[in-house]
């Protein structure tokens, strides 16, 4: 239940590329003693997985939209949680009195949406994990990348990107210098990428401030310059 790290050498202490969220598919290639290693199907990313982490799931029908989504005993909110889902996380359930029954417990129902409902904001999306902390490879509320930070909110409105930030480049359309910029934008730097709020703020997942913030992209361009503007729609 919860995201397991993708590393990219088989060791608990070896750089993490990404995570993957629960639900989400895992292509193993190979399996050496506790540590499988393959390539995530949504995004093809690769890399190793602790064994552990990996479990037969039944085919999803919906998707968690609130940044967390707790696991209830009983389809009641006063009983108890007994784990939590992140954002993005994958689940097979049906809807029953307000909560999305599943073989793990009861998740009210306003957390959730069918996984081919979209949404139509992506920085709306990223707005509800503003003040996340920054981990390199994360996707989660408990920690995420700059590049996690736009997958994932592409994600939940049903558009596919890539996992790191210069191969998301190839994102919609590169717009000219003289294009005034808008929301939902999005806007290049060298490793580094972020999502224009409107036309003059950024929101980002940062190391510079170490968390997902809302600041002047002047403030931005002050610390590095802007490779690329791109815009999907």
């Amino acid at each position: 239940m919860r995201a397991a790290f993708l590393r990219y050498k088989p060791a608990p202490d070896a750089v993490i590329g990404s995570q993957l969220l629960p639900g989400e598919e895992f292509a193993v290639l190979e399996i050496a003693g506790e540590w499988a290693w393959g390539y995530c199907r949504h995004d093809h990313y690769v890399g190793y997985v602790e064994v552990i982490e990996l479990v037969e799931a039944p085919a999803p029908s919906h998707v968690v939209a609130a940044v967390e989504a707790s696991i209830h005993t009983e389809p009641d909110i006063h009983s108890p949680a007994l784990a939590t889902l992140p954002m993005g996380a994958r689940l097979n359930g049906a809807e029953r009195h307000g909560f999305l029954a599943t073989e793990m417990g009861y998740l009210p129902f306003t957390t959730v949406r069918g996984l081919d409902t979209h949404e139509h904001d992506w920085v709306a999306v990223a707005e509800r994990l503003n003040g996340a902390p920054y981990l390199l490879g994360g996707r989660t509320i408990s920690g995420i990348d700059c590049s996690g930070l736009v997958q994932l909110s592409l994600a939940l409105c049903g558009i596919r990107a890539p996992r790191d930030s210069d191969q998301q480049r190839v994102l919609g359309a590169s717009l000219p210098d003289q294009t005034p910029l808008r929301r939902g934008d999005l806007v290049f730097f060298e490793g580094h990428v972020g999502f224009m709020a409107d036309d003059r703020r950024l929101i980002h997942a940062t190391g510079h401030h170490g968390r997902v913030i809302v600041e002047p992209l002047e403030e931005v361009t002050g610390r590095t310059a802007i490779l690329d503007r791109r815009r999907l729609s």
